[in-house]
């Protein structure tokens, strides 16, 4: 899957799963700023298994720094699509949320200001507004505002920030879900590696044949290839519900009553669905 979409995925599955709206499950709540904030947090942790791809959009982020951390992570993972594409990669970047949610700094003005997760807000949301292309190619602006809102959030907000390690874990997860999606599959249960028997490799007529890859990844390739325009037809409709999502939490944020605006309008719908019926 494209890093765009990597990226639109994770905002909207933060959406679905935090927002309390009618759009949303909210099985895990968090306030109207946690879902602002936590999309674009969330949208970059969806690029996290991708640090290991020398020529993904984290390795163009920040270079040469970046370039040099992918290359390490991609040393250490066995290349790309391997470790951080896995149950033990989720793991792991969630660990390294919670250990950056330990790293905080007691101040006169503002008391405890929780700064790991300030950091890693500020990577990872620069990381989706690269991705998604909200501020082009002008990197001094993406940084600007990945910094501010980060910043902001820390100082005026910090116990926002107590759901990072969720955020982390989640955008990864549904990084791996799309990834599988695709023709080449994930190793999800690496480091253990179970190869596609010979005679399921040999008869590449069977059903289930590019599900079951020779080095033991794993796929259900309902999108097809990487970019495909199945790709597009499923991420076109979700980017939009992350929009949504978003602008609704905002306008709430804002003092709107989106909720009785939300009523009126799916009874003006069904309303007018009955019309065109009895018609």
């Amino acid at each position: 899957m494209m890093g765009g979409h990597h990226a639109a995925s994770g905002a909207a599955a933060w959406v679905a799963v935090t927002a309390s709206t009618p759009i949303a499950f909210g099985w895990y709540p968090v306030s109207d700023v946690g879902v602002m904030t936590g999309a674009l947090v969330c949208a970059g942790a969806a690029l996290l298994p991708d640090a290991d791809h020398h020529n993904g959009t984290i390795s163009h982020s920040l270079p040469p720094v970046s370039e040099g951390v992918t290359k390490m992570v991609s040393t250490i993972a066995g290349g790309h699509r391997n470790a951080t594409h896995s149950i033990v990669g989720v793991a792991v970047f969630t660990a390294i949320a919670w250990v950056m949610g330990l790293v905080t700094v007691r101040t006169d003005q503002f008391g405890e200001v929780l700064v790991g997760p300030g950091i890693m807000a500020v990577l990872l949301i620069a990381f989706a507004v690269r991705a998604l292309k909200l501020t082009g190619q002008r990197r001094w602006w993406t940084w600007s505002l990945s910094v501010s809102l980060a910043a902001f959030v820390a100082v005026f907000a910090p116990e926002e920030w107590y759901w990072m390690p969720f955020c982390v874990g989640l955008g990864c997860a549904v990084h791996i879900v799309g990834d599988m999606l695709t023709t080449r599959g994930v190793p999800l249960l690496w480091p253990v590696r179970i190869r596609s028997p010979r005679w399921v490799r040999r008869h590449r007529w069977l059903p289930f044949d590019d599900m079951w890859s020779p080095r033991g990844n794993i796929s259900v390739p309902l999108l097809g290839d990487a970019g495909s325009w199945r790709e597009w037809a499923l991420m076109t409709p979700v980017s939009a519900y992350a929009v949504l999502g978003v602008a609704w939490a905002m306008l709430d944020q804002m003092g709107f009553d989106t909720a009785t605006a939300w009523s009126s309008a799916t009874e003006l719908v069904l309303s007018a669905g009955e019309s065109l019926l009895g018609s």
